[in-house]
């Protein structure tokens, strides 16, 4: 039994499809959990409840990780430690190992332009403490040789059913005959990982014995494009002009005054205002995988919303 903690998200559904290749019992666990293939378990279960999540673990060979929380800071900040300490305690009572899906908010924003499983861990936002703190709640368990897990570790998201800042702010907005929309700056490079490679390649790293006991980072193109190179590809997809409008940081921090996502998004700016480059390096070596051309990537987010 391979089991999806935050099954039916971005994430949760291509893993679901993806590991039918390594198992035939997939068991999908969340509050209202649906089946993506027809010989899907599915499980009922608050994450935040150490019982429920011990039930939902229990049988389980491999569990992953792959839950999203409300995008609020004060949420992560009560709900993150607790639900990650109920997911560690059941994993170590069954005897499951345990796939971590993360992000890299946690790294020192002064090693963004050129981000490896090596780089420090220094958030200066409430988020990315967080992301570290939970982060390290695994590997102490890991390094105490109390749990096998892994972390594998996304960009930013691009995907064709997924609604990210990307999709929604320039793929839809010239889609609908608006302007692109980016933030702080249109001439840093910024990496996007593909959602559906990103899930491939989760489901890989649980199947593989030597993964275990370390950090991934998911397969993600070495190609750096800026955030007009981004809106340029989309435009090209469409048929359309890439029209674009960048806002300032002060002008976020104005829209935050009405629009609470926004609010939380103003501590993530330092993402934008500096190169963020993601190396997958690791992953491609030791796999001897080529990942998904932006090009590629586009033209499959465009179709898939078309």
């Amino acid at each position: 039994m391979q089991t999806i903690l935050g099954a039916g998200g971005t994430i949760g559904i291509p893993l679901a499809k993806e590991l039918l290749t390594y198992t035939d019992k997939v068991r999908l666990v969340s509050r209202k959990p649906e089946k993506v293939n027809p010989s899907d378990e599915l499980f009922p279960a608050d994450l935040t409840d150490a019982g429920q999540v011990e039930r939902a673990v229990a049988g389980s060979e491999v569990v992953y990780l792959v839950a999203g929380l409300a995008y609020k800071a004060s949420v992560w900040q009560e709900q993150w430690p607790r639900l990650m300490r109920n997911v560690i305690d059941a994993c170590k009572k069954h005897g499951a190992k345990l796939v971590f899906f993360d992000n890299v908010y946690m790294y020192d924003p002064s090693h963004m332009h050129h981000m490896t499983e090596e780089t420090p861990i220094n958030p200066i936002s409430k988020k990315g403490e967080v992301r570290a703190r939970i982060a390290q709640m695994l590997l102490d368990e890991v390094s105490q040789g109390n749990l096998t897990a892994l972390i594998a570790r996304a960009a930013d998201f691009i995907g064709p059913s997924d609604k990210s800042v990307l999709v929604e702010t320039v793929g839809n907005n010239l889609r609908k005959g608006k302007k692109a929309m980016w933030f702080a700056s249109a001439d840093k490079i910024h990496s996007f990982t593909f959602t559906p490679e990103a899930a491939k390649a989760t489901a890989l790293l649980g199947n593989t014995p030597d993964a275990y006991n370390q950090v991934w980072h998911l397969p993600t193109s070495h190609k750096q494009l800026t955030g007009r190179d981004w809106v340029k590809l989309f435009a090209e997809e469409l048929h359309k002009e890439p029209r674009l409008t960048v806002l300032p940081k002060w002008m976020i921090g104005m829209l935050g005054l009405f629009m609470p996502i926004m609010r939380e998004f103003r501590e993530m700016l330092y993402q934008y205002d500096r190169d963020y480059f993601f190396d997958s390096s690791k992953f491609e070596k030791r796999f001897g995988y080529v990942p998904v051309a932006p090009e590629e990537a586009v033209k499959a987010v465009m179709s898939a919303g078309s």
